[in-house]
């Protein structure tokens, strides 16, 4: 056995989202049509269809995703309990990656807009509970313009 180069494997990050789902194949297709995910590896679970863990690959990132059943500490959303986290998807096109989304079944949380802090932004929720923020950067801004922008924002909210 080899002793590992790194503590942290080659073409991983330090933090790897790890989804709990109620039908991992399904959502693995989800996410292939909605976000152009690649499966890179897939053990199945103890009941037939079922997984035990997959990895699928976004651009430059890995999501770690299983069917989470019984007692576990970790339970899919559900429409009573809502999401517990976002998930931040940074894209070269913003638009195109929503449309995709929607059009494979994600259901739309928030439209995509231009955002005073400089980037194309819009929220869904996939058909499994998880929220995706989806973003493209447009603009390189220092903390004062964002404070200046934010401040516009706010005041043209409260009408």
């Amino acid at each position: 056995m080899a002793k590992a180069k790194s503590p942290i494997p080659e073409g991983m990050r330090t933090v790897t989202p790890h989804l709990a789902v109620t039908n991992a194949l399904d959502a693995i297709a989800f996410y292939k049509k909605a976000f152009g995910a690649e499966l890179k590896s897939h053990a199945p679970g103890t009941t037939p269809g079922s997984t035990m863990h997959a990895e699928i690959r976004i651009g430059d990132s890995s999501v770690f995703l299983a069917d989470m059943v019984g007692q576990g500490p970790v339970k899919p959303p559900t429409r009573d309990s809502g999401a517990t986290c976002l998930i931040h998807l940074f894209v070269p096109n913003a638009d195109a990656v929503f449309a995709a989304a929607v059009a494979a079944g994600a259901t739309v949380v928030m439209p995509l807009s231009d955002m005073f802090w400089g980037d194309r932004y819009g929220q869904i929720t996939d058909p499994f509970g998880h929220v995706w923020s989806i973003a493209t950067h447009l603009e390189d801004l220092t903390p004062e313009e964002v404070d200046r922008r934010a401040k516009a924002f706010f005041a043209q909210m409260k009408g």
